[in-house]
């Protein structure tokens, strides 16, 4: 506690902002003198995790845990996509930019977990004070990434060497906590649904189950495309089965979703911003999707999730019980390699009958 001019202040309250009012005294007019709301931080976390959004988004059962571990920290997320991030989940959101960069070099933390190997993470995770860290640094003599203590060493090490990552059969997650001290509950996402913003589903089909299908999967890993064939196969077998399948994408996969449509009247509805793009999942009863940022909200969403995989560790997926992983007839040989070494994808070995058959294991009509 402080008295400026006379006037109680605390620095030490998890809403106190420093910079404008606090939520309690812009919505309701308190003052830290007396305030019902006053919450003492006792432990200053930080989380290092910049991206991808998917990674980011998988990161995000931790906070269910430092919650229950430390019910009155203060966390801070440093990250590339802060609009991804549950705000009502965590403290401080800070995009990574020179500013947050000084403003958290001034600071001291009591825990500091860095969850990416990237050359900025880790210098961060080394010229940031705390008085315990986890994750990853930077080797002090070639400037590489390097494991923080033992806890980083397993994750480190799939992260390098193919045939170890191979090998390993934890999921991401198991992996994530683990290397931040922590067994693993099966604790689920922190996700926003984006469902208070009042958008307008009337398009969308009812009285039917609707089955969302993701048909893109970016531009990195093209290894995962199915082809249009395959989906308007498992398109008309849904239709057929009495489900009502909705094509779901981006920009890149407008053109490929606009023939779909056409020729199967499968709902398309178009593309959106990334916060109602969320919420059109949400609206689904069941999502099918190759490994990309939609499988990670589809889990997130705790949506019965199809996922179809072939370039990657298939251990590394948990889909929490919910849902079914299909992989293709023949075994892949590029493993997470963009470019298939035979020419053709395995993801064509991958039957619609396969892909049709786990969405009816999963969501009943």
């Amino acid at each position: 506690m402080a008295s400026l001019n006379g006037v109680t202040v605390h620095p030490d309250c998890r809403h106190f902002r420093g910079d404008i009012p606090c939520r309690p005294n812009k919505e309701r007019g308190y003052q830290c003198a007396g305030c019902p709301e006053y919450a003492p931080v006792q432990e200053r976390i930080l989380i290092i995790k910049l991206g991808a959004i998917g990674d980011v988004i998988r990161t995000t059962p931790l906070l269910r845990r430092l919650r229950r571990e430390y019910p009155q920290a203060k966390i801070t997320w440093l990250t590339h996509t802060p609009a991804i991030l549950p705000a009502e989940a965590i403290d401080e959101i800070l995009k990574l930019e020179l500013t947050s960069v000084l403003h958290l070099q001034a600071r001291e933390f009591d825990l500091l977990l860095n969850l990416d190997k990237d050359k900025e993470a880790c210098a961060l995770h080394d010229s940031i004070r705390a008085t315990r860290k986890f994750g990853y640094t930077l080797h002090p003599q070639y400037g590489v990434a390097w494991p923080g203590n033992e806890l980083a060493s397993h994750k480190f090490l799939t992260g390098v060497f193919d045939e170890l990552s191979q090998l390993n059969q934890k999921p991401y997650v198991q992996e994530i906590f683990e290397l931040c001290g922590f067994e693993f509950q099966h604790e689920e996402y922190v996700f926003d649904t984006h469902q208070d913003k009042g958008y307008d589903w009337s398009a969308l089909p009812t009285g039917k189950p609707r089955i969302g299908l993701n048909t893109g999967c970016g531009d990195r890993w093209t290894t995962r495309l199915w082809s249009d064939e395959k989906w308007l196969t498992l398109i008309g077998q849904l239709q057929q089965a009495g489900y009502a399948p909705v094509l779901l994408g981006g920009t890149a996969e407008d053109e490929r979703n606009q023939r779909l449509h056409a020729a199967t009247g499968a709902a398309y509805l178009g593309t959106f911003p990334l916060e109602q793009f969320i919420n059109l999942m949400y609206q689904m009863d069941g999502i099918v999707t190759q490994v990309t940022m939609a499988m990670h909200i589809s889990i997130a969403l705790q949506k019965p999730t199809v996922l179809m995989n072939n370039i990657f560790n298939p251990y590394e997926f948990d889909l929490y019980g919910r849902g079914q992983l299909v992989q293709p007839d023949r075994q892949c040989v590029c493993f997470y390699r963009g470019t298939c070494k035979l020419g053709t994808s395995c993801m064509e070995d991958l039957p619609a009958e396969k892909v049709f058959e786990a969405v009816q294991a999963s969501v009943a009509v």
